[in-house]
This record gives structure tokens, sequence and C-alpha cells, in this order.
């Protein structure tokens, strides 16, 4: 985690001297004010990055001699044979088409959501899948 802090604390500092030149050069309020920003938002990420970095075990990144391998863990559980996100992307589809053809493309697109996320939800509590 000291590497990421030692970076956003680099890149405060280009956002800094970007806004400077940014600024004095071009006289335009609001690209300077969002570099400034910017700037700040890093400072902020930087400093919570390094000061978490010394509350904590060190990292693999943070070992030159390591491999990638030794920074994996557990990614998680992924069901392999769901067909939930085929009827929530189906569903999301429609709603975003919704805003841009129509309001009346909502009533097909809620269905299809909501019958989705249930069965994400509850697709382990019932079925041939209960036991896992």
């Amino acid at each position: 985690m000291k590497i990421q802090g030692k970076m956003f604390m680099w890149l405060s500092l280009f956002f800094l001297a970007m806004a400077v030149v940014y600024g004095l050069w071009s006289k335009e309020p609001v690209g300077t004010t969002a570099l400034f920003l910017s700037f700040g938002l890093s400072i902020m990420i930087g400093f919570y990055l390094g000061f978490t970095a010394r509350r904590v075990d060190v990292g693999a990144q943070d070992n030159k001699e390591a491999d990638v391998a030794d920074d994996a863990g557990e990614v998680g559980f992924f069901s392999p044979h769901s067909w939930q996100p085929l009827s929530l992307a189906a569903g999301g589809a429609f709603a975003f088409a919704g805003v841009a053809i129509g309001w009346w493309l909502m009533y097909f697109s809620a269905p299809l959501l909501l019958i989705g996320l249930w069965g994400w939800v509850f697709e382990y509590y019932r079925g041939e899948n209960r036991t896992q």
C-alpha cells in the first residue's frame, strides 16, 4: 500500500503543476478549478493510503522480490450456470433505451429487472442448488 500512496502523492504534484500552468495560460476558471480539485482529491487518497500503510502488514506489492501469485487470494464464489444476469442485462438495456426512446418502455423493463433480481437473490434458496 505504501507504493500506491507515493504514486498518488506524485500524481497530486503533477495536478498542482498542471493547474498552475493551465490557470495562468488559459485564464479559464472551470478547468483550473477542476484541476485544483483533482489535486486535493489526490492528496487525500495519497495521505490515506500512506497513513494506513503504516498500520497494516507489508503487502506483496511493497516487496521488490514478490511474484504476482503472492498477492492472490480468495476471489469469491461465482455461479457458473446462472441465467439471471441475462434477464437483468435485458431489463437494464430496455430501461436505458426507455430514457432515450420513451418512458413507456419502462413498463417492459421493470418486470424483467424484478424477475432477474429476485431470481439472482434467491437462486441458492430453492431447487437443485439449495445445498450449495
